[in-house]
């Protein structure tokens, strides 16, 4: 890869790096503190969303109605949802070692915490789990997708695509076969020393 290539790729990863510490920092001064698991407001911000929250019933009431029609719809996504979680987590668990890739932290994707928000009732966090879960999910799918095909063929695309995930930038360039198998290898050795 050029190298001018390689020294941008790494200055944005920095500054992606500072822009979510500085945001992350911003917010936790503002609103809330981390304590272990639990995430705790102030006092006065507790008392403000206790104001802001929607009973049951007046929610029920003004929702929109494509909202309950669809629902069994969604949540019925939970099963095969459950059954990738499995499918990939097992793969993961099994493969990763033999190739000597470090394995994904599920914590690190798997984030649930909009249930402290008082704001929310009932069935409002419970839609909110349902998509931390999903979003989470396919955000730790992506990541041990991503150390597989770094492993096995970390080559970009002749063409564009979107949503590529972070490790695709620094894959190798399409039609870029000088010293494949050497440079295969410094990717594969790679994923052993990923954080």
């Amino acid at each position: 890869m050029n190298e001018r290539i390689n020294q941008i790729l790494g200055h944005m990863a920095v500054l992606e790096e500072e822009l979510r510490s500085a945001v992350h920092e911003q917010e936790s001064r503002m609103f809330f503190q981390i304590k272990g698991k639990r995430v705790e407001f102030e006092r006065s911000v507790q008392e403000e969303h206790r104001k802001l929250k929607t009973g049951f019933l007046h929610w029920l009431v003004n929702d929109r109605p494509q909202n309950l029609i669809t629902g069994p719809l969604i949540y019925g996504m939970a099963l095969p949802l459950l059954m990738l979680d499995l499918c990939v987590s097992f793969y993961q668990w099994a493969c990763f070692p033999v190739y000597g890739i470090k394995k994904v932290r599920r914590a690190d994707y798997l984030v649930f915490d909009r249930h402290h928000l008082g704001y929310l009732n009932f069935i409002e966090k419970f839609h909110c789990t349902y998509c931390e879960y999903g979003n989470g999910l396919m955000s730790y799918m992506t990541e041990i997708l991503a150390r597989t095909e770094q492993y096995f063929c970390p080559i970009k695309h002749a063409r564009k695509i979107l949503g590529t995930h972070g490790r695709y930038d620094r894959f190798l360039g399409y039609g870029d076969g000088a010293n494949y198998e050497a440079r295969l290898e410094e990717y594969r050795v790679a994923l052993g020393k990923d954080e």
